[in-house]
C-alpha cells in the first residue's frame, strides 16, 4: 500500500526551506521517502493558484489533468512526499480575477484537496494511505510576513495598519489548518509550527521526518538548509513600499525592487 504525505501550506509557514532541505537531501532520504516539490509539477503548482484567483469549474479540470499528468509520470514508490503550497489557494492579500480581495483559504482548499485525494486514489489504488500535513505559524507574525512578501511582489501600496485592517476576520494558519481538518475527515490531518522548528537543522521538515519515523542516524547525516524566502529587514520595506506608490512601469518597479535586493 502507498503512504502520501500531502503538504498543501500555507505561505510564509517555513514552506520553501522545506522544500529546499527535502530536495538538497533527496538522495539520502530515498530509502524512506521520494520526494517530490514545486519545480517537478509546475503546471499543477500554477493550475491551483490561477484557480483560487478564478474559481471557474474549467479551472479546477485544468488543475486535475495537470495533477493526473504529474502523477503518471512518477513511479511506484511506498512513501511518497508532495509539497506545494498553492495546493490550498493563493496568499491572502492577492486578488481574484473581478478585484476582491482573497482573505482566506478555505473556498479554493475545499475543492483542490479533494480532488488531489480523488487523483491519489486514482493513481494508487483505493487503499492509499494518505495524510494532508500543514506547516503553521503566529497568526500576527504570519500575515506581517505576508504583507513584507506582497511589497516586494507587487505593487502593494497599503501601510501595514492599512493593509491589517483589510482583514478584520482573519484566519491564522491554525484555524484554517483546523476547519481544513474538520472538512477532510476522515482523511487525517498532521500540523507542525515554523516556531517549534525555526532554531533546529531540519527547520521545518523535521516533522515530516518524524510522521515518517526516520531514524536519527539518517538524520544526522543530512544536509541543514539554510532559512529561504526569508522577509526583508524594514528599511527594505519601507524603500519597496515607497517604490510601490510611484508611476513607474511593470517592468521598471520590479527591475528596481531586484536592485534594491541586490544591494541588501
Amino acid at each position: 500500500m502507498t503512504r502520501v504525505i500531502v503538504h498543501a501550506g500555507f505561505h510564509k509557514t517555513g514552506t520553501s526551506s522545506l522544500q529546499d532541505f527535502l530536495h538538497q537531501n533527496k538522495m539520502l532520504l530515498a530509502p524512506y521517502l521520494d520526494y517530490y516539490g514545486k519545480k517537478d509539477f509546475l503546471d499543477a503548482g500554477a493550475q491551483a493558484r490561477m484557480y483560487a484567483q478564478r474559481p471557474f469549474y474549467w479551472r479546477l479540470r485544468k488543475f486535475r489533468k495537470a495533477f493526473r499528468n504529474f502523477l503518471k509520470s512518477i513511479p511506484d514508490a511506498e512513501t511518497i512526499v508532495i509539497s506545494r503550497e498553492t495546493f490550498t489557494g493563493g496568499m491572502p492579500g492577492h486578488r481574484r480575477f473581478d478585484g476582491r480581495l482573497l482573505t482566506s483559504y478555505q473556498k479554493p482548499a475545499r475543492k483542490l484537496l479533494p480532488v488531489i485525494a480523488d487523483e491519489l486514489r486514482y493513481r494508487f489504488g483505493q487503499d492509499v494511505d494518505i495524510t494532508y500535513f500543514f506547516t503553521l505559524r503566529e497568526k500576527e507574525s504570519w500575515i506581517k510576513s505576508v504583507y513584507g512578501h506582497l511589497l516586494r511582489s507587487i505593487r502593494l501600496k497599503d501601510s501595514f495598519d492599512e493593509f491589517r485592517q483589510r482583514f478584520p476576520n482573519l484566519l491564522g494558519p491554525t484555524e484554517e489548518a483546523q476547519k481544513l481538518a474538520q472538512f477532510l475527515a476522515p482523511i487525517p490531518v498532521s500540523m507542525s509550527y515554523l516556531e517549534d522548528w525555526a532554531n533546529q537543522p531540519e527547520g521545518p521538515a523535521g516533522a515530516i521526518l518524524d510522521l515518517l519515523d526516520v531514524p536519527d542516524s539518517i538524520r544526522l547525516s543530512l544536509t541543514p538548509s539554510p532559512q529561504s524566502n526569508v522577509g526583508q529587514p524594514k528599511n527594505l520595506r519601507d524603500a519597496f513600499l515607497s517604490l510601490n506608490k510611484q508611476n513607474s512601469s511593470k517592468h521598471d518597479l520590479k527591475h528596481a525592487k531586484e536592485e534594491l535586493i541586490k544591494k541588501a
